[in-house]
């Protein structure tokens, strides 16, 4: 669905900062996660959530908002959903899976939230992220590195588990130029093999990609 083409905002009624919760530079520093953050009541109402966090919501796709409280979009995962946040009521942490009818599920991580006496119970949401690295974490490790063009391409595809004959029918060449290409991989990252190389990547700074200019469907 594309928002944007129909001059409509996909955030509206999604609040971005909470000022009693996060202060304004806080809340910044959270919309440059990779990681979806949101923050609730323990009933399930939506005090905040981060730029990526908005971006899922706004998609509908596993999990959204209805006036104001934080929704899973099928039966099973509302039912989930309300577990978490028994849980979180009392005190206790949760992994959940959402299920989607448009693709993969969505991760969440129930965490409850230390308040002070008297204060209402609330509970942080984590996402899992869609991808081992996103575009922009993947650029820098292969500018910092020297990367060449091809070396990129080929270390994004084996982020995503493709074997190396795999890798050459997507890309058209021969497996021996991606064997060459992974070589030089290891090479110029001092890594081992492949298996150390992937988990280099999954582990790099959880950096979002900038959103606002990416389209929505």
């Amino acid at each position: 669905m594309d928002f944007f083409a129909r001059g409509e905002t996909p955030y509206a009624g999604i609040p971005q900062y909470s000022d009693a919760a996060l202060g304004a530079g806080l809340s910044l520093l959270l919309d440059e996660l990779a990681h979806g953050v949101m923050i609730t009541t323990a009933e399930g109402r939506l005090l905040y959530a981060n730029q990526p966090a908005r971006h899922e919501l706004a998609r509908h796709r596993a999990i959204c908002t209805r006036l104001g409280l934080l929704q899973a979009c099928s039966p099973e995962g509302g039912r989930a959903l309300q577990q978490a946040l028994v849980k979180v009521a009392e005190g206790k942490r949760s992994l959940i899976e959402l299920a989607s009818p448009q693709g993969p599920g969505l991760g969440l991580a129930a965490v409850p939230l230390r308040v002070q006496a008297g204060q209402v119970p609330r509970a942080a949401f984590f996402c899992a992220r869609a991808v081992v690295c996103d575009s922009v974490m993947l650029c820098f490790f292969a500018r910092a590195h020297a990367l060449t063009a091809a070396e990129e391409q080929v270390l994004g595809i084996l982020c995503q588990g493709f074997s190396a004959p795999q890798i050459a029918k997507q890309l058209g060449v021969a497996v021996s130029t991606v064997r060459s290409h992974v070589r030089s991989l290891c090479t110029k990252t001092r890594s081992r093999g492949v298996r150390e190389l992937v988990s280099r990547i999954a582990v790099l700074p959880p950096v979002a990609p900038p959103f606002w200019q990416q389209p929505m469907h």
